[in-house]
């Protein structure tokens, strides 16, 4: 009997040994990085960037691969569904976990994941052409609550939230008309086809840097640095404010030790001036969020965007 006792123990502390160098090792081989979204956007060109720079401390390639569709959640759902080794990882954005689950029926929810790190937030302004008679937000208001309102264009939530949140306080007409991209979405400004827009920094900064267009109001949680003359929507009166961010994330069930690694890899690829400054270029502020404090965040986003959704009687895609 002491001897079966004495080879089941080390059975199974040679198990335990052989799981721990599996972590230990980690990686053996190179890593994907799943994008949601399609080559050539805001995400994929600072994803590049961050796979780029986790690369030296990983000591293996780290491959860009992009799944995109169904407003960035068809990313998220092959990511849930993969082994959870860490050589899959995931995009992960705050769209796709505290706004979607409220507009469509998804094959994942947040319990799916264990979150890597959150690595940069992304920032909102509404615009206008720079001869716009709306020089200020309340100008716009002002105009909303008049017969006709005022048309402003959107390619999908969060940018959409803040003038129809803007609209339900005030009691100010804003109608929606969607488009495919940021960049459909600035050429209707230009053309007149809209009124006003609400979108990131690469998407209006060099039209308001040649004059064609003008920013009256920062739609995030913070006033721009290349404008930080123009106020938020919270210090023009109205508490209001509409926020994304950008992280990495696992299948459910990855070894604490490879998620450890992989944090430390993100983090160390976000504060590398190289990456740092391909996301300031896009107009995505870095951070550097650890995985725990990345899932606490978009649990609160999830709570916050739900409710604003119902109150701006958004309907469900699907």
């Amino acid at each position: 009997m002491k001897s079966i006792s004495k080879y089941l123990a080390a059975t199974l502390a040679s198990l335990g040994l052989a799981a721990g160098a599996a972590a230990t090792d980690f990686p053996k081989n190179e890593v994907r990085l799943v994008v949601n979204y399609g080559a050539g956007g805001n995400t994929d060109v600072a994803s590049r960037a961050l796979a780029k720079g986790m690369e030296k401390p990983l000591g293996k390639p780290v491959i860009v691969e992009n799944k995109p569709g169904a407003l960035g959640t068809i990313g998220p759902g092959y990511v849930a569904r993969q082994a959870p080794d860490g050589y899959t990882v995931g995009v992960v954005t705050y769209s796709t976990q505290a706004i979607m689950p409220h507009l469509m029926k998804l094959p994942y929810t947040m319990d799916d994941f264990d979150f890597v790190a959150g690595v940069g937030r992304y920032r909102y302004g509404i615009t206008v052409r720079a001869d716009s008679p709306y020089k200020t937000l309340q100008d716009l208001v002002e105009a909303a609550k008049k017969t006709n309102g005022v048309f402003f264009g959107a390619p999908s939530s969060p940018n959409n939230l803040a003038l129809l949140e803007l609209g339900r306080l005030t009691g100010g007409k804003f109608e929606q008309v969607s488009y495919k991209s940021g960049s459909e979405t600035v050429t209707a400004l230009l053309g007149g086809q809209v009124d006003v827009i609400v979108q990131n920094p690469s998407d209006v900064l060099p039209h308001i840097r040649d004059g064609k267009l003008r920013m009256i109001a920062s739609a995030s949680p913070m006033r721009w640095p290349e404008l930080p003359e123009v106020p938020t929507i919270k210090e023009s009166g109205w508490p209001v404010q509409i926020d994304s961010w950008i992280g990495l994330a696992t299948p459910r069930g990855t070894p604490a030790d490879v998620l450890a690694k992989l944090q430390q890899a993100a983090l160390a690829a976000v504060a590398d001036p190289v990456t740092r400054d391909s996301f300031e270029k896009l107009g995505v502020d870095p951070a550097s969020l650890e995985g725990s404090e990345y899932a606490e965040l978009l649990k609160q986003g999830h709570e916050e965007m739900g409710r604003m959704i119902r109150d701006a009687n958004l309907p469900r895609i699907n």
